[in-house]
């Protein structure tokens, strides 16, 4: 399903237009982003959460050239763990 199918399904769902169901999902995922750039995490009951892992810095291999060792750096990753009510749908 792309966003494009989502905006569509929210559209015939609450009757809205695709335009107003858009500016609705826009709103909703630039929310979701700006409150995870801030280090907070967002959490929808029965859905699940979105928050920030933090990774470690560390050495890897570089693919193109096996025996050359490079640092790959710490760095911060959006993460999503889902809530009971929709791991139970999906099972």
């Amino acid at each position: 399903m792309t966003k494009a199918d989502i905006i569509a399904a929210v559209a015939e769902k609450t009757e809205l237009s695709k335009k107003a169901s858009q500016e609705a999902l826009e709103a909703i995922l630039e929310t979701i982003t700006a409150e995870l750039a801030k280090g907070g995490s967002v959490t929808l009951t029965g859905f699940g959460t979105f928050k920030i892992s933090a990774r470690k810095a560390r050495t890897g291999v570089n693919p193109q050239n096996p025996s050359q060792k490079i640092e790959i750096p710490a760095m911060n990753l959006p993460a999503f763990k889902a809530g009971k009510v929709l791991k139970d749908a999906v099972r």
